[in-house]
């Protein structure tokens, strides 16, 4: 029988999060994943503190960017891979009321390190922007599928990752610990995003699903070194490549692509772009995010050795370092969470 510190169930930007967690604390653990998650993977990796649809501020963004950038930057050492690219987001005003809201915006103590005064005329004839840009500072894009995929091979370096299927049947509960097949650990951590809703421990809690289509496009002549914002972002890839996206669709559950999800992003892209541009992939993935729009962290309200990890939705760049840390720090140091994020804002 092996003793562990911790069972993590999931390897996406939540798993990985703890996972480094417990490394920086010592503690033992495996991660078990068998891939089926996209989210993480298809991400476009964006970090930016500002909502772009209303001008405000994205929930604790001062708090969540002072973790995460440093988190990324010691992963970056650890793996020895470029992972953070620093990119200003530029977003296109589609009227001048627009413009106003943004200027009003930005003159508020918790936009104004964010938000630049400056109006950016658009002088790149491969952009339909007659009135102009906003830029938003503090901004850029986590390369998340080269952190996934190299982040798997470096817990396989340690013998803490296992390319299998968690078996919830399996899983035998004691007053101390948790018994899984051939592992002994202490505790259990579900962070396994959609999969959550085959989760027996954890299914009953309100984990809403949204399916987003990302495509790649080759535009030679767009030659744009910054995060483009409009109906859909467009964010540079190197090598004349950018990633366009992402839809929302709340009814297909399936990692499937889709002709509709790639008719509604061309259109939009047509809308902002006059120059010529070919798809070359497309890609989905099932974001798991919660009514509130907040995290889903804690531990199951009778098995205590058992926790969940979820819900980061589409800010998980951002978010995963800070709830990562307060669940660690609830666990083993019995500091509460955060009302918020705790599970037992829900009956379940």
């Amino acid at each position: 029988m092996k003793e562990l510190d911790y069972i993590i169930v999931g390897c996406g930007l939540a798993g990985i999060a703890f996972s480094d967690q417990l490394r920086a604390n010592d503690k033992s653990f495996v991660v078990f994943d068998n891939q089926s998650q996209q989210s993480s993977v298809v991400a476009a990796g964006l970090y930016n503190p500002v909502i772009l649809k209303r001008f405000t501020e994205v929930w604790k963004a001062k708090e969540q960017l002072e973790l995460a950038l440093p988190f990324y930057k010691k992963l970056e050492v650890l793996l020895d891979v470029k992972l953070d690219y620093k990119l200003p987001v530029y977003r296109r005003f589609a009227s001048v009321e627009e413009q106003n809201e943004w200027f009003t915006a930005s003159d508020k103590p918790n936009l104004e390190d964010y938000l630049s005064t400056q109006l950016i005329k658009n002088d790149n004839p491969s952009i339909i922007a007659p009135l102009g840009f906003g830029k938003v500072l503090q901004t850029g894009r986590i390369d998340t599928s080269t952190l996934i995929k190299h982040y798997k091979v470096f817990l396989k370096g340690i013998d803490s990752y296992c390319n299998d299927t968690f078996d919830y049947s399996d899983i035998i509960i004691e007053q101390n610990c948790v018994t899984y097949k051939s592992i002994k650990a202490k505790h259990v951590v579900f962070a396994e995003g959609f999969g959550m809703i085959n989760n027996p421990f954890f299914k009953a809690l309100p984990l809403n699903v949204a399916k987003g289509e990302v495509i790649t496009i080759k535009a030679p002549d767009l030659k744009i070194d910054y995060v483009l914002k409009s109906s859909v972002f467009v964010v540079p890839e190197g090598n004349d490549l950018y990633s366009v996206g992402a839809t929302y669709n709340w009814n297909d559950k399936t990692h499937q692509i889709t002709e509709e999800a790639k008719k509604e992003l061309l259109d939009n892209l047509k809308q902002l772009l006059t120059c010529d541009f070919e798809v070359i992939n497309q890609v989905a993935g099932i974001r798991p995010t919660v009514k509130d729009r907040r995290p889903l962290i804690g531990v199951h309200h009778t098995n205590k050795n058992i926790a969940i990890l979820n819900g980061l939705g589409t800010r998980g760049v951002m978010i995963a370092p800070s709830v990562a840390k307060e669940l660690y720090n609830y666990i083993e140091k019995e500091i509460p969470l955060n009302n918020e994020i705790n599970i037992n804002r829900f009956n379940y």
